[in-house]
């Protein structure tokens, strides 16, 4: 069984990966997020998302702002 770890850093590239893929600085999604009602400062997103640490919450207002509608796990 993978470790907290190993599943920290899988939720991160996978939120990164789908950041890049559109091309989106962390100051747009900070934006879009705010457009959604989530309040978050971008020093504050940028680091959750450097650690690896959030919420499935967090992942999932994440997505919606930057209009992932499917994600590939594998």
């Amino acid at each position: 069984m993978p470790e907290t770890e190993d599943w920290e850093d899988k939720a991160k590239g996978l939120l990164k990966a789908e950041i890049k893929r559109r091309n989106l600085t962390y100051k747009q999604v900070v934006d879009r997020l705010a457009e959604l009602g989530v309040k978050e400062d971008e020093k504050n997103f940028k680091n959750k998302i450097g650690r690896g640490k959030f919420t499935a919450a967090f992942l999932l207002a994440t997505l919606e702002a930057i209009g992932c509608d499917n994600l590939r796990l594998n």
